[in-house]
């Protein structure tokens, strides 16, 4: 029987539990393999424009895949085998240097295959990590590492700032998806610097990261600056992401893409989940867990300054939705469940997982927030994607810059003064096709009467039965409970928000009923 690799075997790995290192100061222990990636490689004055530079340079190249010069024993290790690889702790880049930050470069192997080229930048001076296979303890693999220079994978990220313990805020690894956390979380939803072409027939594009240039941080820095090179046969980029972790993970990504082709279909901020099953969404679910997932819902504050939340599913068939926007103000995917009784998982603790909040930094212009939900009938699926798609296309030969903030966290940066969903619950009508659905508003706003308070709901096709409303004033909640007859449509838009005094007093919930 093939070995399955669970879900919490990935996100161990990523995690960076497997990962290798070079000892402290001495990252050009070996000589240097030549590097293709100049104006910025080993021995050059480091600027950050030319990671710019040789985006735009390799922009004018027909795309060259990267080597598969992976060496067999590594390429065919099993998950078992790869998690036995391991760092030895003192080979970690500016360990007991009081720097605020330690660096673990990760091996390759298993299915993080493609090399990643690692660069310093200390004294304005880029120097090289070069590949040794003693810096490794490989466990139960048989070889002892190759003795060229195969590089690694991608990096983990761990913080010493602050009087509390070390702890690891973020890995880039696979791809050019990136995962972080704040203080005390585990990890969940991934983050991608560049998407192309998700959910399409003519198949999605993953962007690799070639290399990371990572500026050495001065003695008890809060922030951590790293630059990556991205390519992909439709394009090349560079980004520069600013690192700030405590209890709110703070990254600044700042993207400059140069396409070989004209890009259709452009992600940016995307970010992807997994929804199994939660209160509004258990059909043939046999589990003992009264839910599975890293995210509740899509949040999004609109141009206009509108509040909406999108529950999440897990759907029969695939579904796209896109939510039509004008300078977004911020978008992500939030985990609302914080109390481990929702999960009753004591393995997987989703409640620890992080919500991702992206703010664009700038005017983003038209476009819409893209929400792809994927049938999934495994956890270890990401099977929720969201991300800004522009409504322009981004012609070829072009520059495209874009800049935005992310927050990984327990919540958002700032709480709207509106009240919020705290419960979606969905079910078996009176008859018939009917479903009954009841959501729960709750925030300070309602724990007083509200003589003139409204509910406003529509829904597109179909029609709306039985709407009834119970204010709870006492838990500050209001729940309101209706019936959906879809007819004999087989997709219906509903929503519905609170309004007091002619004004919203709640965020706005929307949902796609399919059968």
């Amino acid at each position: 029987m093939p070995y399955r690799v669970s879900r919490r075997d990935l996100l161990s790995l990523a995690g960076g539990v497997i990962a290798g290192g070079v000892l402290p100061g001495a990252a050009s222990a070996q000589p240097a393999a030549p590097s293709p990636f100049q104006p910025v490689a080993e021995g050059q004055a480091f600027e950050p424009a030319g990671v710019v530079d040789v985006a735009r340079q390799l922009a004018r190249r027909p795309y060259a895949a990267p080597p598969n010069d992976l060496p067999e024993e590594f390429a065919r290790l099993s998950f078992e085998q790869y998690a036995g690889i391991r760092a030895r702790p003192e080979t970690l880049i500016w360990a007991g240097e009081g720097r605020g930050f330690r660096i673990e470069p990760l091996h390759r192997g298993f299915v993080y295959a493609n090399p990643v080229a690692l660069f310093i930048v200390e004294d304005g001076t880029v120097r090289r990590i070069v590949y040794d296979r003693n810096r490794f303890d490989f466990g139960r693999v048989a070889a002892q590492g190759p003795a060229a220079d195969i590089g690694y994978s991608g990096i983990r990220l761990q913080a010493t700032q602050g009087g509390g313990a070390p702890f690891d805020f973020a890995v880039l690894q696979g791809a050019s998806f990136f995962r972080a956390l704040a203080r005390g979380q585990t990890y969940g939803v991934v983050s991608r610097a560049l998407t192309l072409k998700p959910a399409e027939t003519r198949g999605e594009e993953f962007p690799l990261s070639r290399a990371f240039w990572i500026e050495r941080p001065a003695a008890g820095s809060t922030a951590l600056v790293l630059h990556a090179l991205l390519d992909t046969e439709s394009a090349s980029g560079a980004a520069r992401m600013t690192f700030r972790p405590g209890d709110m993970t703070i990254i600044d990504v700042e993207l400059t893409l140069f396409p070989r082709v004209n890009l259709d279909h452009v992600g940016l901020g995307a970010m992807a989940s997994t929804y199994l099953f939660g209160p509004n969404d258990r059909r043939n679910v046999d589990d003992a867990r009264p839910a599975v997932h890293d995210s509740t819902g899509l949040r999004m504050l609109t141009g206009g300054g509108e509040w909406l939340w999108r529950p999440l599913q897990n759907p029969e068939t695939l579904q796209l939705s896109a939510f039509v926007d004008r300078n977004p103000r911020g978008f992500g995917l939030v985990q609302r469940e914080r109390d481990p009784a929702h999960f009753q998982d004591d393995e997987q603790r989703w409640e620890t997982r992080p919500t991702l909040w992206t703010e664009p930094l700038g005017e983003w212009g038209q476009g819409v927030v893209q929400l792809i939900e994927i049938p999934s009938d495994s956890e270890i699926n990401d099977n929720v994607l969201a991300y800004w798609r522009p409504r322009a296309p981004v012609p070829a030969g072009s520059e495209y810059a874009v800049a935005y903030r992310q927050f990984w966290g327990w919540g958002q940066p700032e709480r709207p003064p509106l009240a919020t969903v705290s419960t979606s619950l969905v079910g078996r009508g009176s008859q018939g096709r009917r479903r009954r659905f009841i959501v729960d508003f709750a925030g300070d706003e309602l724990g007083a009467p509200l003589p003139d308070m409204r509910p406003i709901l529509s829904t597109s096709p179909g029609s709306i039965q039985g709407l009834r409303v119970w204010p709870y004033p006492e838990r500050k909640t209001i729940r309101v409970g209706f019936e959906l007859d879809p007819g004999n449509e087989n997709a219906c838009e509903m929503r519905l928000l609170l309004e007091a005094g002619g004004k919203p007093i709640t965020e706005t919930w929307l949902y796609r009923w399919t059968p």
